[in-house]
């Protein structure tokens, strides 16, 4: 239903999105993940031409909607939108603005569209409250009447920009209930959302976007489950990360030494656990400083806060190869090394070889 070519779109000098490729097919549901400020939101707005793409193409059905002479007005009924901020009249009840686009813009006769507009505040609801006013309802009705508002205009798609972002975490589960309805009822729809569960649930696919990017995309169970790609394992995770490089034989150990430790408590590790990576730390640097490439080599620690857990990381040329498997290696250190580490795994990608050590807890 919608494809995306190298779409571009630029500020100035800021570049917001680089080469998006995309498709989402006729009844898939989307979501849309990732940090603030990745693109994410404008994504959106690209493709229902509330921004103006700098470059690429969107076609709907074949039609290219950034072509000259396209019928913008005509699109947007086809590809609605549910913004953050709900965006009702409020001077209007709630019924007069749902029925307001579809007599002004469809052409609609008032009592057709009234009862048009009745029976969508059923779907979502809110029916007994046809007659108040916005400022009369919560956050979270609110929102299911601006859903309710977007389907009065028979959309073939709809865009969702962080439907719940603005509502307190209450009012959340009536909104996403709203929506789970309209998937199962097979609406074709692209969800930004930081509700992850929600996204795991609702999904055909979901797209990582960081740095202006699809950086990864999948089904639900590979994106949450098992990630490809280290910046969505990081994202999906919620991990926080240590970080040293290590140039000279001659580097201040205990500097790093005690920066590691500094990040173990801010990250609250249990005692046991900051123990044994500071254990495995000081026995995969003496292990390692006598083979350090010419690039040096980097250290890293990562804790995750979804799992609780620790991985130790070495990352340095492949030609000194995997620091447990080198036959001159010092036996003693490769046991420690081994008894402190639940799982160890040694990765190569180009000509960067990383040592994964995941720390034991107990």
């Amino acid at each position: 239903m919608i494809r995306v070519e190298h779409l571009a779109k630029r500020y100035g000098n800021t570049v917001v999105l680089k080469d998006i490729n995309a498709e989402i097919r006729k009844g898939e549901v989307v979501s849309i993940i990732g940090p603030s400020g990745t693109g994410k939101s404008t994504f959106l707005r690209c493709l229902n031409l509330l921004e103006q793409p700098t470059g690429g193409t969107i076609d709907i059905d074949g039609q290219d909607v950034l072509a000259h002479g396209a019928n913008v007005p005509k699109l947007r009924q086809r590809m609605n939108m549910v913004f953050q901020s709900f965006n009702l009249f409020a001077h209007l009840t709630v019924l007069e603005n749902l029925t307001l686009a579809p007599i002004k813009l469809k052409g609609m006769a008032p009592a057709a569209a009234q009862t048009k507009c009745m029976d969508l505040l059923r779907l979502v609801g809110l029916a007994e409250r046809a007659h108040f006013l916005p400022e009369q309802l919560s956050g979270g009705q609110k929102q299911r009447v601006a859903i309710a508002r977007c389907l009065a205009m028979d959309p073939e798609i709809i865009l969702f920009d962080e439907p719940t972002s603005a509502l307190d975490p209450t009012m959340v589960s009536e909104v996403l209930a709203v929506i789970r309805k309209l998937a199962r009822d097979g609406m074709t729809m692209a969800i930004v959302t930081h509700e992850m569960d929600f996204a795991r649930d609702v999904s055909n696919r979901v797209f990582y976007m960081d740095d202006g990017l699809i950086y990864e995309e999948g089904p639900p169970e590979q994106i949450f489950g098992a990630p490809q790609r280290e910046r969505t394992r990081a994202f999906i995770q919620r991990i926080r990360r240590y970080s040293h490089t290590i140039t000279s034989r001659d580097f201040d150990f205990y500097a790093m030494n005690g920066e590691i430790n500094c990040f173990a408590e801010k990250m609250a590790l249990p005692e046991k656990l900051r123990h044994n990576l500071l254990l495995l730390v000081e026995e995969l640097v003496q292990l390692e400083l006598g083979h350090l490439a010419p690039g040096g080599a980097t250290m890293t620690v990562d804790y995750s806060e979804k799992t609780g857990t620790v991985e130790l990381g070495w990352e340095t040329s492949t030609a000194a190869g995997n620091p447990l498997e080198r036959s001159d290696n010092d036996d003693l250190a490769v046991r420690i090394i081994r008894h402190l580490a639940d799982a160890t795994t040694y990765t190569i990608t180009g000509d960067i070889g990383r040592l994964q050590l995941n720390v034991r807890a107990s």
